[in-house]
């Protein structure tokens, strides 16, 4: 019986289970919703120096005076207000990396540490791309457009850099997935084989596990990165932002990290295995 096994068996398992836990996130509206790639906050929406309600143009605040039938200067000199939820805009997006849900923030987004509400989540899909623009285009009023509420072009050239790659890190997570589940069943064979092809065999599947989590990973990091770059630098000037989801890239990099730990052993496993069979072929000898 080879004990070591058992290390690249516990890895396996734990990298398994945190893989699935990635790609299935957010799957309904209680389930890890704290664990999503990126978060899009859109509560303050209107609260910068670039709306002005006295221009009188008949562009996006004529059309919310008349839509609301209330005083628009007084709903944006009020820090509490939320403009997102008077256009019935919800005050944030969680992404995930099948799907992305929606919610409010209670009692609102300036108090600190509120608490986020989720209301709805999309369907999940396999190859599910967030479009915040489309969303937002959407959900907004009849007579509010994008271009009303300066909604910037660069987030949508950024939804379209995206979109191969977002395609490429869940084909990744799910060659992972499999892989790592393989790795499960030739650990417990290696566990009761002593000879060094159980450990070869441990080592390439246990390689080509972390090979697929860890482009899968570095993929999802990219995307998160690019995306909340993108929303923050040209979104700030009408009231969004973007945050990385901090929980999900600690997940995903661990299940990176277990695999890798795995192929470590197994590949020791293996050298241990060849310097065992020389020893019994030279006793066997004398």
């Amino acid at each position: 019986m080879r004990l070591t096994a058992f290390l690249t068996l516990a890895c396996a398992i734990a990298a398994l289970v945190l893989s699935i836990l990635s790609l299935f996130a957010g799957s309904t509206k209680s389930f890890l919703q704290d664990s999503d790639m990126m978060t899009l906050n859109i509560s303050r929406i209107g609260h910068t120096s670039l709306f002005n309600t006295t221009d009188g143009d008949g562009g996006f605040f004529d059309n919310l005076v008349n839509d609301l039938q209330e005083e628009v200067n007084d709903l944006i000199n009020d820090v509490t207000s939320d403009i997102a939820e008077a256009l019935d805009l919800p005050d944030f997006f969680r992404v995930h990396v099948m799907d992305f849900c929606q919610g409010s923030y209670s009692p609102n987004s300036t108090v600190k540490n509120p608490s986020m509400n989720t209301t709805e989540c999309s369907n999940r899909t396999t190859f599910f791309h967030f479009e915040p623009t489309k969303i937002v285009e959407d959900a907004l009023p009849s007579g509010i457009t994008l271009e009303d509420i300066h909604w910037p072009d660069e987030i949508q050239d950024a939804e379209r850099a995206i979109r191969i790659a977002s395609n490429a890190m869940v084909v990744c997570y799910i060659i992972g997935i499999a892989f790592s589940g393989i790795a499960i069943l030739t650990a417990i064979w290696a566990i009761f084989s002593s000879g060094r092809l159980s450990g070869l065999v441990n080592f390439v599947i246990d390689f080509l596990a972390f090979l697929s989590i860890g482009i899968a990973s570095a993929i999802a990091t990219a995307i998160i990165v690019k995306a909340t770059n993108t929303i923050n630098k040209y979104g700030d000037d009408i009231g969004i932002a973007a945050y990385k989801g901090g929980r999900f890239l600690g997940m995903t990099w661990a299940a990176t990290a277990l695999m890798l730990l795995a192929a470590i052993v197994s590949i020791a496993q293996c050298c241990g295995g060849r310097r065992k069979d020389r020893h019994y072929g030279e006793k066997g000898r004398i």
